[in-house]
């Protein structure tokens, strides 16, 4: 089988997704729909929910009504995604995503949390559409794990001592959860059989892990034009990282010394020491390979599937998440 564009499998239901989108942001709160579609529309690469369909779409048995619920299902995902995205621009007091302003330094912070709950409740408002017990179990759960991450990652600001098991429990909660329902919904939605569901509920875990790690590399070795905020964020915010975890375990005494500071501190007085520290003693290096392991287990969790255009997309996804840029 040839090389498939991750999108272009299923890029009509992918249409059909995006306009519900802008559908279900109605309001009759203006600001609301302002705000709602500032970030809806504000770029992303919307994986989630190309994943909740590419999971219903490898099932090889999804009828039209089953298609539809599917579709919900990814919009319900990318509400909630962006909900998470909204409150926490506001905790992190960030100023820039994918290279606009924030929506809470656009419009300030209480507007943005409101309008996060708002694009939160209207997710389950869908979800009950969808009339899946099976899907609003899995959401419930998922919702609570991210929340639960979030606070943990909350904590752990400031905490040079951070261990790398913490740190990957926290991103398996606050990122990957997210993914991991996806994938586990469009294999529900699909009526998939029990170990598929294993499969692509496992898969969806460690595609979201690496997906993050990923993430957290390119705060030390790509530009803010690249990754559409600002350099950076991540030692502004007091956040001990893989790539900062790594460079305390194995950096020079200075360089120790100087991330731990930072991370205590949340300064960024040093940044271009601490990226080339960060570069110079394998940190980039490691948190890369860490984030290829996560990739090949998805793949590999991905055995029981019947060979598709849709699987080699998954396939194509989970390479993807490890060589991005952006």
């Amino acid at each position: 089988m040839q090389p498939t564009k991750i999108h272009d499998v299923v890029a009509n239901e992918f249409g059909r997704v995006n306009e519900y989108i802008v559908s279900q942001l109605t309001s009759d709160i203006p600001l609301i729909e302002q705000i709602g579609y500032y970030i809806i529309s504000n770029g992303g690469k919307r994986l989630r929910p190309l994943m909740v369909l590419l999971a219903a779409k490898a099932s090889l048995n999804l009828d039209e009504d089953k298609l539809d619920k599917a579709i919900k299902m990814a919009t319900i995902i990318e509400f909630i995604h962006t909900s998470t995205l909204l409150h926490d621009d506001v905790v992190d007091e960030s100023d820039m995503r994918r290279g606009k302003k924030t929506a809470n330094e656009e419009w300030g912070n209480a507007p943005s949390v409101l309008v996060g709950d708002f694009l939160y409740t209207r997710a389950f408002q869908l979800m009950v559409s969808i009339q899946s017990m099976d899907c609003m179990a899995i959401m419930a759960e998922t919702t609570n794990i991210i929340a639960e991450g979030e606070v943990q990652q909350l904590i752990n600001c400031g905490d040079p001592d951070t261990t790398e098991e913490n740190y990957l429990k926290v991103i398996q909660y606050k990122t990957a959860k997210l993914f991991e329902g996806a994938a586990l919904c469009g294999a529900v939605i699909a009526n998939s059989s029990d170990d598929i569901k294993t499969a692509l509920k496992n898969y969806g875990m460690y595609v979201g892990t690496a997906f993050q790690l990923i993430d957290d590399v390119m705060d030390y070795t790509s530009t803010t034009e690249e990754m559409g905020k600002s350099v950076g964020d991540d030692l502004a915010e007091g956040k001990p990282t893989l790539p900062l975890i790594y460079t305390m375990q194995h950096g020079n005494p200075n360089a120790i010394s100087r991330v731990r500071h930072a991370i205590e501190t949340g300064g960024l007085e040093q940044l271009d020491t601490i990226i080339r520290d960060v570069q110079e003693c394998g940190a980039i290096e490691y948190t890369q390979q860490r984030a290829q392991e996560q990739a090949d287990l998805a793949i590999t969790a991905l055995a029981p599937l019947v060979d598709s255009e849709y699987k080699e997309a998954l396939i194509n996804l989970a390479h993807a998440s490890v060589k991005r840029r952006n």
